[in-house]
């Protein structure tokens, strides 16, 4: 039995895949993650018989259970190109997001697991000229890890989102790992098509003909400046561009759904539904895209939801590096 803990563990999506790949051999022993509503979701979803923990800073080396394997997707914000590319300077509302990464060091140090996996945007490899990603790769090498690193692409793993990340995987020294292989793509077949909810949706996902104008205007100002920023509607037999939180994120992958559909809107909009059937994708179609099972409980508002989504992993691609992480270690019993 591995024990595994999960820090910054937002919704749970990497332990979701590394308990997918390692069945009945893994055990989650302490949880961390500091917002709250994220809390509630991962709550709703994994059946622990201990207390997710907050704030990772304010956590002891020595309070934290022995464990394997340490799952860390450090924020990635700090590093990500529609931030503001601070990287270890990064100060998000009095928490520095850049140098969370130092406590993955921190309680690795001191507990000296087997594997130490990590998730980021891409970004991280080209982050002030390489030298951030020098700085992490240098860090676990001195703490006597080898360290194994690929950027891998979501679209190619049974879900239909373009969305490239950085793995990396780091096997303790004593393991002798010598060589590392990531998975290749298992699945690129599936479009946006394979992962609509069933009509009718509900018709404040549809939206209004005054927002429409708003959103073709703005889109209108920044191409005459040269720019390519504005909401897209994607092909139903495409993919969907990378899901992200917050700024233009449900924007940049509307769809035109012609399914029957209430015309009567449920909320408070300027105007009315749109007659072009273009939508937003629902929170679920956004899990669904990030490869978490329908059964995953979603129990908070839209908005909230979204976030969690477009600031997860996609479940599928953990899944297959993680079933090669248990391989390596199953072969040093």
């Amino acid at each position: 039995m591995y024990k595994s803990i999960d820090l910054f563990a937002g919704i749970g999506g990497i332990r979701m895949g590394f308990d997918n790949a390692f069945g009945k051999d893994i055990k989650t022993v302490f949880v961390s993650e500091w917002d709250r509503f994220a809390q509630k979701t991962y709550s709703d979803n994994f059946n622990d018989d201990f207390e997710i923990a907050g704030d990772i800073t304010e956590i002891k080396e020595k309070d934290i259970p022995k464990f394997d394997i340490c799952l860390a997707g450090f924020p990635c914000q700090a590093f990500s190109i529609a931030g503001a590319h601070k990287g270890f300077d990064d100060d998000f509302k009095g928490i520095n997001r850049g140098n969370l990464f130092l406590e993955v060091e921190r309680i690795c140090k001191y507990h000296k697991p087997k594997v130490i996996f990590c998730e980021n945007v891409k970004g991280l490899v080209q982050h002030n000229k390489g030298n951030t990603f020098m700085v992490i790769r240098n860090t676990f090498r001195n703490l006597g890890y080898q360290v194994y690193w690929k950027v891998l692409n979501s679209k190619n793993y049974g879900v239909p989102q373009n969305r490239e990340r950085i793995y990396i995987v780091a096997f303790r020294d004593d393991l002798n790992v010598g060589e590392f292989i990531f998975p290749e793509g298992t699945d690129a077949s599936k479009t946006i098509r394979d992962i609509l909810d069933d009509a009718p949706i509900s018709p404040k996902y549809y939206l209004s003909d005054v927002y429409m104008e708003t959103l073709k205007k703005h889109r209108a100002r920044h191409e005459s400046k040269g720019n390519g920023f504005g909401y897209e509607i994607k092909d139903l037999d495409g993919i969907a561009g990378t899901i992200v939180c917050g700024g233009m994120g449900r924007e940049r992958n509307l769809i035109i759904d012609h399914r029957e559909h209430s015309m009567v809107p449920v909320t408070h909009i300027k105007g009315e539904i749109n007659k072009e059937d273009i939508r937003k994708m629902t929170p679920r179609e956004w899990a669904r895209l990030q490869g978490f099972p329908d059964d995953y409980i979603l129990d908070l508002p839209d908005t909230q939801l979204y976030k969690q989504f477009g600031n997860s992993v996609t479940v599928s691609v953990i899944e297959a590096i993680a079933q090669r992480i248990k391989e390596v270690l199953d072969a040093r019993k």
